[in-house]
């Protein structure tokens, strides 16, 4: 019986709480492994700036924001290079990752093995490269559009991914996220409040399979000779998991089994808009209940309000709001671990 094959899950992820000083300085990660990321997402926390982005595909003075549509903007002084144990910062003139006396997260994933090639499907091959970690079930891609529906990107992870997060590089075009709970056929957008919707084009109503996931027209991903940029996740047992639960608006709320006890989680009502998606981790919170969040579609300072548990094998809901847990609604949600709920051998975590 398979239990999980990632025993210690701060070797894929970690989240790093600092306090910026305007001055180039290098970031260490916290874990007990040292981790170089491939993706780092920064927010401050103590003020209303926006978020940043960074991934090594792309390159360290290449930065997107999630709780926009602004096209690629290229600035060195945000961050400079990504190392063996963390990352480090450049002047940050910009308040993004590193303004004086601001409070800042930030949420790191590795990937690691590189490689290029030409997409696949239809119409004309195009250009692809990417990075990517079999045992975590995460890659990073960037590709340029052919224009003709059916195009296929490769991922590369060797599994089917359950989460497609992507990005227009060149143009300002939304954030487009495919979710496997909310279906291909639907797409959400990080970079704003609205419910799933249905639309053929970014996805071209197709799931994806263990090689590659399959693109439609238009401004979703495809169009000719554009840039895009995509954050691919296939669920790994005791690491990952991408999910939906239905909100029950009690105090005790629905509980969330995910095998592992978080250390992470993204969610957003899917069903109705006008709710906004939530970051919710251990290291801003590091008891129960969490209540401090952070909101990809928005740059707002940190917020206060008592959402949910984190347990041992999954998370409890406990706010009786519509971000979280409206009576009858729909939330997706992606969650990365602390700490599995059974380890490789079989022994619980709590028997450690």
């Amino acid at each position: 019986m398979a239990y999980t094959t990632i025993d210690n899950p701060e070797l894929y992820f970690q989240t790093k709480l600092y306090t910026g000083n305007s001055t180039q300085t290098a970031i260490t990660l916290d874990g007990s492994e040292n981790m170089q990321p491939d993706w780092v997402w920064i927010k401050t926390r103590s003020a209303s700036n926006g978020h940043t982005l960074i991934d090594s595909i792309r390159g360290v003075t290449k930065r997107l924001a999630s709780h926009n549509t602004q096209a690629e903007v290229t600035d060195s002084t945000m961050f400079v290079s990504f190392n063996s144990d963390g990352f480090t910062l450049g002047s940050d003139s910009n308040d993004y990752t590193n303004y004086n006396n601001q409070t800042h997260a930030a949420w790191c994933w590795k990937a690691g093995t590189t490689g290029s090639g030409t997409t696949t499907g239809s119409g004309t091959g195009k250009a692809y490269s990417y990075s990517v970690s079999t045992d975590a079930g995460f890659s990073i891609v960037k590709w340029v559009g052919n224009g003709t529906s059916g195009h296929t990107i490769p991922h590369h992870l060797g599994t089917t991914p359950q989460v497609v997060i992507m990005k227009n590089l060149d143009n300002a075009i939304t954030w487009i996220v495919g979710h496997k709970s909310a279906a291909f056929t639907n797409i959400l957008f990080l970079d704003t409040d609205a419910a799933a919707t249905d639309d053929a084009n970014a996805f071209a109503d197709t799931d994806p399979t263990s090689t590659v996931w399959t693109m439609g027209t238009g401004n979703g991903g495809n169009d000719n000779d554009v840039n895009y940029i995509g954050y691919v996740f296939a669920e790994k047992k005791g690491y990952s998991k991408f999910g939906s639960y239905t909100g029950n608006g009690n105090a005790d709320g629905t509980f969330v089994y995910t095998g592992f006890k978080p250390s992470f989680v993204l969610m957003k009502k899917s069903s109705a808009s006008g709710n906004m998606w939530q970051i919710l981790d251990n290291k801003r919170n590091t008891f129960n209940p969490l209540d401090k969040q952070l909101y990809p579609n928005g740059n707002d300072a940190e917020g206060t309000s008592s959402t949910l548990d984190f347990v041992s094998n999954g998370f409890k809901l406990r706010y009786t709001g519509g971000n979280a847990n409206s009576s009858g609604a729909t939330y997706i949600y992606m969650s990365f671990a602390e700490s599995p709920f059974v380890t490789s051998t079989g022994i619980p975590t709590t028997a450690r």
